[in-house]
């Protein structure tokens, strides 16, 4: 089992719908989805079926853009009816259900219309790792696939949600830097320290590619 680590955030394009029942506007969506491959620039990364079946979900915070500097548009607490967030675990990885406060919080209103628009498609959450495992980190592109998360703190609508396939996304350089740490770390402790190098190299050229994009 491998040591617990720092909070990490990861961005998906996976769907987030915007809907409306008797409670008023509502966002559902699929934050975390199993043996879906994500390329991470400097590596691929796959949470593995099962990856959540003993992680802490007791209070999980819903944001946009993972901005910790604003209210939560939502909270689930111990994921109880009263909760503003609902989230479950499936066979599939998890699903969301977020009752947003539209005629009170203009922060929310803008989302609810965002998503309904289309223009903003993706989430993204922060987690902790509790068992992971590299594979191929003698080739260009290594993998990582997390074998269990030990918590989740939070899920974010996200502006910028990763490209799916072999495309690398315009990601913030703190991104690109918590990826670029990982994957060192992980060939740090696989002896590997050689290839180090390489990947400094790497990440200027990444990080030259994201001012290109527009990124931030």
């Amino acid at each position: 089992m491998a040591d617990k680590k720092e909070l990490e955030r990861q961005i998906y394009s996976f769907e987030i719908r915007a809907e409306e029942d008797e409670r008023g506007k509502i966002i559902t969506g699929r934050p975390i989805v199993y043996n879906s491959r994500t390329d991470m620039g400097y590596y691929d990364e796959e949470i593995a079926s099962g990856a959540l079946d003993n992680t802490d979900l007791t209070d999980v915070r819903f944001l946009v853009n993972h901005d910790t500097s604003r209210i939560p548009l939502a909270r689930s607490r111990r994921n109880t009816p009263n909760s503003t967030m609902q989230l479950w675990t499936d066979a599939e990885g998890m699903m969301i259900r977020v009752l947003l406060d539209t005629e009170n919080n203009t922060e929310a209103r803008n989302l609810y219309s965002a998503v309904q628009r289309g223009d903003i498609t993706g989430m993204s959450f922060m987690f902790g790792v509790e068992d992971e495992e590299w594979q191929d980190l003698d080739k260009e592109k290594p993998v990582r696939i997390i074998r269990s998360l030990s918590t989740v703190v939070e899920v974010s609508a996200c502006t910028f949600p990763a490209y799916e396939d072999t495309e690398i996304q315009a990601r913030s350089k703190e991104a690109l830097e918590n990826a670029r740490l990982a994957l060192e770390n992980a060939k740090r402790s696989a002896g590997n320290t050689e290839l180090v190098d390489t990947d400094l190299q790497l990440s200027i050229a990444l990080f030259d590619f994201t001012k290109t994009l527009g990124g931030t």
